[in-house]
């Protein structure tokens, strides 16, 4: 039988290496702000000709606010178009430039500003929402595991596991931002509960599986008990995760750029999840079960053939 859990320092020092640069970019490159959690101006128009969203789209990237945020509402031909703070006479122009392109408005089309206050209340409700579903997963964990020993040890090793998704698509991200000028979006906060709740969903699978397999009493040494639970729900995890992320890249290759940074945040997140529910999650529960905390510190100095 293959020994997954006995590599698990290794483990810790991969996902060690990943969040460390992936905040040396956080500290470096930081989150560039969309216009969602920074001040920006909404451009409200309905054109009377038949105008797609894509085309929208193109010709604001002509006309140099290709960071702008295009949503069609109803009815038909009306658009929501977010882009950075436009005084007066930069709404009117565009405006214009709009009129030029793709003829009448059907009325007069409206602009009203974002204030730093509102964006500030969107980031707070952003930080709200995942300490929340953090929350929430540790108590459901906790209570899903109430008769096991020690059931606060779960929920608290999904809640790291969860943390370490969150920084490891955080770092990535700020590093491809640096490089394709990508900005962070609600749909990036989307992507991220999106991936707490794709992420837990694996861990309590190989958790469950440790339960049952300590009821059935298969060994009394728990390191064996996690290793044969983790070889037995291991090509789950893996199928269940490379038909998600086949779905997720068909939504990048055919949807684009609308859902741009959702689907990313879920492409990385399903890697980095796969990686802590299989690798992370258990071995965090061996070293506390067994108090080995003291071990990690001194394991390349133990194990002079490994370092």
């Amino acid at each position: 039988m293959f020994d997954i859990i006995g590599k698990r320092f290794w483990y810790f020092l991969i996902s060690g290496a990943v969040i460390l640069i992936g905040i040396i970019s956080l500290a470096i490159f930081g989150l560039p702000a969309g216009i969602e959690f920074g001040s920006g101006s909404i451009v409200t128009v309905k054109f009377v000709a038949d105008v797609s969203q894509s085309d929208l789209e193109g010709e604001l990237t002509d006309l140099g606010y290709g960071n702008a945020l295009v949503q069609q509402t109803q009815p038909a031909g009306s658009f929501l178009i977010r882009t950075e703070r436009l005084d007066e006479a930069q709404a009117a122009a565009l405006k214009d430039d709009l009129n030029a392109v793709f003829g009448a408005f059907d009325g007069e089309p409206s602009s009203q500003d974002v204030s730093p206050m509102i964006a500030s209340e969107t980031r707070t409700n952003a930080v709200i929402a995942v300490a929340i579903a953090a929350l929430g997963v540790l108590l459901y964990v906790t209570w899903a595991f109430r008769r096991m020993p020690r059931p606060f040890h779960y929920g608290t090793c999904a809640i790291i596991a969860l943390v370490h998704d969150a920084l490891v698509v955080l770092g990535i991200f700020s590093i491809l931002g640096a490089i394709l000028h990508w900005e962070i979006n609600l749909m990036f906060i989307t992507g991220i509960l999106a991936v707490i709740g794709y992420s837990v969903n694996n861990t309590v699978v190989i958790f469950d599986r440790i339960r049952e397999n300590l009821t059935k009493g298969i060994s009394a040494n728990f390191e064996t008990v996690v290793n044969n639970s983790l070889v037995e729900t291991l090509s789950r995890s893996i199928n269940t995760s490379l038909t998600t992320f086949i779905v997720v890249l068909a939504l990048l290759l055919f949807v684009g750029a609308n859902i741009q940074n959702f689907v990313i945040v879920l492409i990385i997140g399903i890697i980095a999840g796969t990686f802590s529910s299989v690798c992370i999650a258990p071995s965090l529960l061996l070293v506390w079960d067994n108090k080995e905390w003291g071990r990690f510190l001194f394991w390349r100095k133990s194990n002079p053939a490994k370092a």
